[in-house]
């Protein structure tokens, strides 16, 4: 019985071994193989830097079994691998590629739709707070029946009743979702509100008609609807319908959006604590996106029109294959036949610049700053010195509401930032360091803090009026008012041989230069690209070095040297006493901030940096709305705003000032003839003039360079 026992097990075992020893190598093998891969993997997990952006780690680990991939603004992402040192993310084409160091560790890491940018390992990987969001979508009645397509993100891991924070729209925001206001706004995301955007009338899943830059109307009458009646009525449903919500809201958003959010201060739902408009089309006319003192901004116009108005979602803009925007507008002349060419039917805002030139009712009723006479919530106003788009805003924003600002509740922001840049994290723009990311210390020190406060009653925002980040020092700077005390306007004189001077005018002079309509001045290098194309250089073009038309004879240019730091803080302005041979004429006026040849950073040797710039149409000289023809041969003063600045002028720099009078294909030309309506100029129309600059006592053509630090000309200059 014992043996027969034995015997059964010594078979079993056997049976078993058998089973056991073919299967072993391949299991163990297995085994092996995954935690080999595993060890792997964890080999590459950690935070890689990229040292000239280093700001915005990226950090990998293993989670699961993957490779996972995030940062501070971007919200963690399963990786699948392509190989051992390669690995994709989903739904995309797009690679991460490691290099890894003698012991297979991972040395640096690049993506592969930009392989020139290396993030090398800095460290240990770093997890970031994320919060989850339940998100719904709804269909919100006006006062008028017609409803407006929201998204709506609640957090769900946050405990107790959380204030709103909406954006409104023409841009569209079905790709609302965890992901989108993390990379968009990762300090707000952080802080935890409930998220709202919503698409305005007649644009993507909204219903109505889109109306661009839509008209205040008259609050007293309950049926009448315009952006400011829409963002109440949105605030009124969401508090009825949306649990959670600690009855407040405030509203932010960027150029369009940043005048819908200042359209929610005006006459506001009792709910709305505070807005902050950033880049806001004020007045589109005036100063923002269409028209810069009465010069029409052809390629701007004609672009986004038909980006806004083709479709209820957006169109792509095309001058045709590998074609320059300078000759496509040059061939066309003037924009009526953009128009005609342009293929399209015409649309509702090229009808307005057609039939529309000057600043009549139907731009001024577009006005917001008209309608800024009080401080209903707290306003913090953002804009850059360097925005292409919309750098008159939020400056004629602040100062509109400054002087109605007894509670102390209207602030600003000014960066040097393009168009909306300060939601970047970079340490630059274009070619120009600033040696800190000025975007995320304004988003994490002044904006975050601002919404908190107001909505959250937290303590920390301590602005008390202005922060601006003074270039050239590199530093920000906090004011009790925009300008600051002890900030003087004084004049830097256009004398001659191209000589700028400080003081009193002594001796006559007058420059001399040939505008001619067939050969413009190009505003930026060609080729010129549409607007918002792939690979377009319209974004930093404001930086630019201005070296490429220096030597234009159309272009006239006036320097002197910069002994000490010189600090410039407030309002340039520029004073021109001009003639022409022609009957109309458009002025530009560029100050500039020559690097020496010596400087430390080799991209700016020489470098010719416009701190300030802007155009004049000269048939607005009696006013914007009273278009005149200008007497050939009289000697007219011509004095405009060149916009705020804050900067300083280093000791071994030099101050220059360029004049010309065609910015193409930017602005439109002016056919130097006068006709009634320039958008309707016939190619006969079209004709050089001679330009004469005074610089004499009775004539003073000078820039008012708004001084901190008054010095005279021999400790200056």
């Amino acid at each position: 019985m014992l043996r027969s026992r034995f015997s059964v097990c010594v078979l079993g075992v056997a049976l078993g071994c058998g089973v056991m020893c073919a299967c072993a190598p391949r299991a163990f093998a297995k085994q092996h193989e995954t935690a080999s891969a595993a060890t792997q993997l964890e080999k590459l997990s950690g935070e890689y830097t990229n040292a000239p952006e280093p700001d915005t780690p990226l950090s990998f680990y293993v989670q699961n079994g993957k490779l996972v991939v995030e940062s501070e603004r971007m919200v963690p992402r399963e990786l699948n691998p392509v190989s051992a040192t390669e690995f994709a993310i989903p739904d995309s084409k797009t690679t991460y590629r490691f290099k890894v160091d003698a012991d297979g560790k991972g040395a640096s890491v690049v993506n592969s739709s930009d392989p020139i940018e290396r993030f090398d390992r800095t460290g240990d990987a770093v997890h970031h707070v994320f919060h989850d969001y339940v998100r719904t979508e709804a269909m919100i009645p006006m006062r008028d029946g017609v409803k407006l397509h929201a998204v709506i993100l609640k957090p769900t891991d946050i405990q107790g009743p959380l204030p709103f924070l909406i954006q409104r729209t023409p841009y569209g925001v079905d790709m609302t979702s965890r992901g989108f206001i993390f990379a968009a706004r990762p300090e707000l995301a952080r802080d935890g509100y409930i998220y709202v955007g919503e698409d305005i009338r007649g644009r993507y899943k909204s219903e109505g008609e889109f109306v661009m830059s839509r008209p205040m109307v008259d609050h007293k009458d309950p049926k009448a609807v315009d952006e400011s009646t829409d963002a109440y009525d949105t605030v009124d449903w969401l508090l009825k319908n949306v649990p959670g919500n600690n009855g407040r809201a405030g509203f932010v958003g960027t150029s369009y959006p940043g005048f819908l959010a200042m359209a929610a201060g005006i006459d506001p739902h009792p709910a709305v604590k505070c807005v902050s408009p950033q880049a806001p089309m004020i007045d589109v006319w005036m100063g923002d996106d269409f028209f810069h003192n009465g010069a029409f901004r052809q390629t701007y116009g004609y672009d986004y029109a038909i980006g806004l108005e083709t479709s209820k979602e957006g169109a792509e803009v095309s001058y045709g294959k590998n074609v320059d925007g300078y000759v496509y507008f040059l061939k066309r002349g003037s924009f009526e036949q953009d128009v005609k060419q342009s293929g399209s039917k015409e649309l509702p805002t090229w009808k307005l610049f057609l039939e529309h030139p000057a600043y009549d009712s139907v731009w001024s009723s577009r006005g917001v700053e008209h309608h800024l006479n009080a401080v209903q919530v707290p306003v913090l106003s953002v804009g850059g010195y360097y925005d292409q788009e919309d750098m008159w805003g939020p400056q004629e924003e602040y100062a509109s509401l400054e002087p109605h600002d007894d509670k102390h509740a209207n602030f600003l922001v000014l960066g040097p930032w393009r168009h909306g840049s300060w939601a970047s994290s970079s340490r630059h723009l274009g070619n120009v360091q600033y040696g800190e990311s000025i975007g995320k210390e304004f988003r994490a020190q002044i904006e975050a803090k601002f919404f908190a406060h107001y909505l959250k009653d937290e303590p920390g925002f301590d602005l008390e009026d202005t922060a601006s980040f003074q270039t050239g020092s590199n530093k920000w700077m906090r004011y009790q008012h925009f300008p600051p005390e002890g900030s003087q306007p004084t004049a830097l004189h256009l004398g001659s041989d191209g000589k700028l001077s400080w003081g009193d005018v002594k001796t006559g002079a007058k420059t001399t230069y040939v505008s001619d309509p067939a050969n413009p001045v190009p505003y930026r290098r060609r080729p010129i690209q549409p607007t918002y194309s792939d690979g377009s250089e319209w974004f930093n073009w404001l930086t630019e070095d201005q070296r490429f038309v220096a030597d234009r004879k159309d272009v006239a240019t006036w320097k002197i040297p910069v002994k000490k730091d010189l600090v410039a803080t407030g309002e340039v302005m520029a004073d021109l006493w001009v003639s022409t041979t022609g009957t109309d004429g458009d002025f530009v006026v560029k100050l500039i901030d020559q690097y020496p040849e010596d400087d430390a950073d080799p991209k700016m040797r020489g470098y010719q940096l416009m701190t300030n710039e802007e155009i004049f149409r000269g048939r607005y000289l009696d006013g914007f709305n009273r278009p005149r023809a200008i007497r050939a041969g009289d000697v007219r003063e011509f004095k405009w705003s060149l916009h705020d600045v804050d900067h300083v002028f280093k000791a071994g720099h030099t101050m220059v000032v360029q004049v010309q009078s065609t910015w193409f294909p930017l602005y439109d030309r002016n056919p130097q003839t006068y006709v009634q309506n320039i958008m309707t100029a016939k190619p006969e129309d079209y004709k050089p003039a001679t330009i004469t600059i005074y610089s004499d006592k009775q004539h003073d053509s000078n820039v008012q360079v708004p001084l901190m630090n008054q010095c005279d000309a021999v400790e200056c200059f």
